[in-house]
């Protein structure tokens, strides 16, 4: 016989449940503990909300020829982030944050306007991850005084799968690890199936709760981006909250909503991220080009609704 034990709280912002099947005689032991102290450890590595975190330290920093030594946590995302940079030709930037404060969808109460060209030309010249030196020694530099990171299209993924990582060595092999909507799930439920896991809905007026589509998942992440809850709107015409870096300007290609599908939550968060930049033609051109990755990009038209676009691999793991 199997059960669950379930363990559940907040960090980064957002919420987090892990799921472990375990016998009924071998129950988890200190499990919750290990996994609060992991997060908590993450979250001093990479939140701009703590004013002593490396990010924050790194963001403060106002030398070129000064690097200051990475954690692991922090080189090992550091080198993930370069790589989606390249893949993805800067659709992927973690230096993006002026454009979003200059869009105002860093602080939701400040009243939206559009920027002048002049602003967002400016901005533009502040950012740009290709500027930062990473040095696999574990040291970090940038060549821009003003450079500054945001890793938090990434940071929810990596540390799903850090967890994910901690409850395999701690000796169990089936669990689900769930951070903000992001997902891993290792083996098998209970009742000896896959597991099974939601796409929301993207629609603003959807509950947070209604699904869209079931996934089946098994040994692997599902990381899903939208835009369909964090926008604005000036006359007719709609502002995403998703900044393409390449030009500083809110992306319009008609994506709501992309889940990607893929070994690791890490690439799987950045990604869906990416793509919603890239747009869904270039999107899935590069999601057919990678090894192992796979993603459901819904489109919305005026006339037609949600239109699903999928790699094949996504369609087949669909649960009927």
């Amino acid at each position: 016989m199997k059960k669950e034990v379930r363990f559940a709280g907040r960090t980064m912002g957002t919420t987090y449940h892990v799921t472990v099947i375990s016998g009924y005689f071998n129950t988890p032991s200190r499990l919750d503990t290990k996994i609060v102290r992991r997060l908590e450890e993450i979250n001093q590595s990479m939140s701009i909300y703590l004013a002593n975190s490396e990010i924050s330290r790194f963001n403060a920093m106002r030398r070129t020829d000064d690097p200051i030594k990475m954690s692991y946590d922090f080189l090992h995302v550091m080198i993930i982030a370069r790589n989606l940079f390249a893949m993805t030709k800067g659709c992927w930037d973690g230096t993006v944050r002026p454009l979003v404060d200059l869009w105002g969808f860093s602080k939701p109460t400040v009243q939206q306007v559009l920027p002048p060209d002049e602003k967002i030309r400016q901005a533009l010249e502040q950012i740009g991850f290709e500027r930062i030196q990473i040095d696999e020694d574990g040291y970090l530099s940038k060549k821009n005084d003003t450079l500054g990171l945001d890793l938090g299209s990434i940071a929810k993924g990596y540390a799903v799968d850090q967890i994910a990582e901690l409850i395999r060595a701690d000796g169990w092999a089936d669990f689900l690890v769930e951070i903000g909507g992001e997902v891993y799930a290792s083996g098998l439920r209970k009742d000896r199936r896959q597991w099974k896991v939601g796409v929301n809905l993207p629609d603003k007026n959807a509950a947070y709760n209604q699904v869209y589509k079931v996934v089946n998942l098994k040994d692997g992440a599902m990381a899903t981006s939208g835009d369909y809850r964090n926008f604005f709107e000036l006359g007719q015409k709609r502002y995403s909250h998703v900044i393409d870096p390449r030009n500083g300007y809110p992306v319009n290609n008609g994506i709501v909503s992309v889940s990607i599908i893929t070994d690791t939550c890490t690439l799987a968060d950045g990604l869906a991220t990416a793509i919603m930049v890239m747009g869904r033609k270039k999107g899935l051109e590069l999601v057919n080009r990678l090894d192992g990755v796979e993603c459901l990009i819904v489109i919305k038209e005026q006339k037609a609704g949600l239109i699903d676009y999928f790699s094949s691999g996504f369609k087949l793991n669909i649960s009927n």
